[in-house]
């Protein structure tokens, strides 16, 4: 069934005027009829018709003027108008058209071409009309999903950033080629001081690539703040990203963990470009190569956790890179590229300005951006430059156990592949006045076992990390020792006493091992300037009572708080 319009007629000629009108009544259409240009635009404005029936040559008003008011009002909407003219000259006819016209009809007016006009100008305006509706139902949607961006970006934004990327002794740099970053910086610190940073880069750009981010930091952040080893994150890290993301999506990385107690630099390269650690001593550039696949790639069973270990000073520091920063265009699509990058390494002259330098060459060289691009500079510093913020807990400790004793054995296929610290310190922090010192105690907890379990159940000689070719050899050994240990033990004993003023743990590690001259393994290690020996040094400033017996197979440390704690 044919569309019933409303028409607006506007013919000064009465006879002309009742022609058409009667026309296209009996076309079913509803009338409206004006006899000059300024009783057209009122009754349009009035009654708004679809179509518009216009002379062109009328008195008060011409169908020129009247026609731009019309389309004027109209807006957006389309009001198609045609021209009632018995003009044939072209400069006339492009007046009608300037003026807003969409057709002509000339005198003597046929009833089968009018009708054939009107149905085309009605297809046309229908057409428009659904064009608009959809236009304004794409903008609201497109309002919709920025909204819903804006509120995700913010959560986003909020978790990947909530750790400690304000540390002083970090500078980044991210720019992102979408509203959300492919990249992901994070930094945490450890509960034995010192700190955790990754660097990710998603597959992809944009949200898609930022979806494994949330779990990713979600992981990162709660192991970290459990003292989780860098081993086990990585290992759980790849185990979620493995089970969530789709086929083809994964995450280069770069993960480190630097130890301010022992000056150590821990590294994971899966797939990202070469890292740096630069020596403020000497100027020696080492880089920290990808030996990995990307995380999410291989199931659990497969994954490699390997890390390199290398020892720092004071000033020394570490850079990363995304994939962004070597593939960044020009204006002439060159890419930035490795050698741009190794030719700044070798051109600075003040290790405290590399970073700007590289952050105002990739300024000048950038033109179109390719990739997200991420860099980040960590410097070691003196221990106790950091802050070492408190522990958070989810419970207010008011019913924490306050008289007990426990004992636990770790041996040999416990030792190669578990972690007892977290478990420990989680059992330990449901005391209430221990938790003000929950920093000190993980790390005199991380200290005493790791020196029960490398020179104790496995014998390692820690005077061989005196330089930095001995520090590697020894963590060399100390891995494949590790994987081979087939006997063994270490036993932590732990005794909570209630005092008057407060309370007293006592904690006593003992391990299998053949002992040792403790005053005189201290005495070296203090004569030595060296990688090895700060560790027992910071027990016993860390502890209010420090003591070995049995040869020095068992070490025993207190804790003490007060009341009010």
């Amino acid at each position: 069934m044919p569309t019933r319009l409303s028409i607006l007629i506007a013919e000064d000629n009465a006879a002309d005027r009742m022609l058409l009108s009667t026309i296209v009544n009996r076309q079913g259409h509803r009338v409206l009829t004006a006899s000059n240009g300024l009783e057209a635009v009122a009754l349009f404005e009035q009654e708004r018709p679809q179509l518009v029936l216009m002379d062109a040559l009328m008195p008060v008003m011409d169908g020129f003027e009247a026609a731009r008011r019309i389309k004027q009002s109209a807006g957006e909407a389309l009001v198609p108008i045609i021209f009632l003219t018995s003009l044939t000259e072209g400069e006339a006819l492009v007046r009608c058209l300037e003026a807003g016209g969409d057709d002509f009809l000339a005198k003597p007016y046929n009833r089968v071409i009018l009708e054939a006009k009107i149905k085309a100008m009605d297809r046309l305006r229908r057409l428009q009309a659904t064009v608009l509706e959809q236009r304004d139902l794409i903008a609201r949607h497109n309002e919709h999903l920025l909204s819903e961006q804006r509120v995700a970006k913010a959560v986003f934004d909020k978790v990947a950033h909530s750790g400690c990327l304000d540390a002083p002794n970090i500078r980044y740099l991210q720019s992102p080629y979408a509203l959300f970053n492919g990249d992901l910086l994070l930094a945490a610190y450890k509960p034995s001081g010192g700190m955790h940073v990754l660097l990710g880069d998603f597959t992809g750009h944009g949200l898609p690539a930022a979806i494994g981010a949330m779990p990713l930091a979600e992981v990162f952040y709660g192991m970290t703040a459990k003292g989780h080893s860098m081993t086990e994150i990585l290992r759980e890290m790849n185990a979620k990203l493995k089970r969530i993301l789709p086929l083809g999506v994964f995450c280069c990385a770069t993960l480190v963990n630097i130890s301010l107690q022992r000056r150590t630099l821990k590294v994971w390269n899966g797939g990202l470009p070469d890292g740096h650690l630069l020596r403020a001593g000497n100027g020696e550039r080492l880089p920290l190569v990808s030996r990995h696949l990307p995380l999410g790639v291989l199931e659990p069973e497969a994954f490699n956790d390997d890390c390199e270990i290398y020892p720092l000073e004071p000033g020394d520091r570490v850079f990363l890179f995304s994939d962004g920063v070597l593939e960044a265009q020009d204006s002439e699509e060159r890419l930035f590229g490795e050698e741009r990058l190794q030719a700044l390494f070798e051109a600075n002259r003040q290790l405290e300005r590399l970073f700007e330098e590289i952050q105002q060459a990739l300024s000048h060289f950038r033109g179109k951006a390719q990739d997200d691009i991420s860099m980040v500079e960590v410097q070691l510093v003196e221990e106790g430059a950091l802050p070492r913020p408190p522990l958070a807990f989810v419970d207010s400790g008011q019913s924490s156990p306050l008289d007990w004793a426990a004992s636990f054995e770790f041996r040999a296929q416990t030792l190669r592949r578990f972690n007892p610290l977290p478990f420990l310190l989680q059992l330990l922090l449901e005391v209430r006045g221990l938790r003000a010192q929950g920093g000190a105690l993980y790390s005199v907890l991380a200290e005493l076992y790791s020196n029960a379990l490398e020179h104790g159940v496995m014998g390692l000689d820690s005077t061989r990390k005196r330089d930095a070719v001995g520090f590697t050899e020894y963590y060399r050994e100390r891995g494949e020792r590790l994987a081979s240990l087939d006997q063994g033990y270490v036993r932590f004993h732990l005794q909570l006493l209630p005092e008057a003023d407060g309370g007293r743990l006592v904690i006593r590690v003992e391990d299998s091992g053949a002992g040792f001259d403790v005053e005189r393994v201290l005495a070296q290690q203090q004569a030595l300037d060296c990688f090895s020996g700060r560790g027992l040094r910071l027990v016993r400033e860390l502890t209010q009572n420090c003591s070995w017996e049995n040869d020095g197979r068992v070490v025993c440390v207190e804790f003490h708080w007060s009341a009010q704690a």
